[in-house]
């Protein structure tokens, strides 16, 4: 199992951050090699992915929710292995460290060796600089929000939505 840590200065509040960052359905936007995320659930979402010519489908769910704190989740199908957290940090009134910490499994060679290179860090720090320049570019307007709750200390269960978010 591989890990990344990497994390930005988003100059927008805290609840800005958060709010775009549960937006899964703009992902595709920043985040590159993501061709669609599809909302199935509060807590499930379907991933297409191309990256270096390897198109991949996988669904992930939501495993743990905190609005303005934090998003975990882990995959649950698919070929893709991999569990995250992203994780909002208040800096002053307009400003948020937004940190992302990934655990994958490189499948095959092609995976592996791009893995031991960088590959993989980088495409996670240029996703983060993406989502600063997508975030501060509407002038700190997010294109939605969902502000439920999901594990942690909600027992399991699932809050309710506000905005017309897509997660």
């Amino acid at each position: 199992m591989s890990q990344v840590e990497e994390s930005v200065r988003v100059d927008v509040p805290v609840r800005t951050a958060y709010n775009q960052w549960t937006q899964f359905e703009t992902f595709p936007a920043f985040m590159e090699g993501v061709e669609r995320i599809e909302q199935r659930s509060d807590t499930l979402t379907h991933w297409v992915t191309s990256i270096g010519g390897v198109r991949r489908e996988f669904d992930a769910t939501i495993t743990e929710q905190r609005p303005d704190e934090r998003v975990a989740w882990t995959t649950v199908d698919g070929t893709a292995r991999q569990a995250g957290v992203v994780t909002f940090h208040r800096i002053d009134d307009s400003a948020t460290k937004v940190m992302l910490q990934l655990d994958f499994e490189p499948e095959g060679v092609t995976e592996t060796v791009g893995d031991k290179l960088g590959l993989v860090k980088r495409r996670v720090s240029g996703d983060l600089r993406r989502f600063k320049e997508f975030i501060e570019d509407r002038g700190g307007r997010e294109t939605g929000a969902w502000r439920g709750e999901v594990g942690g200390s909600t027992g399991g269960e699932v809050g309710g939505s506000t905005g017309g978010g897509a997660f």
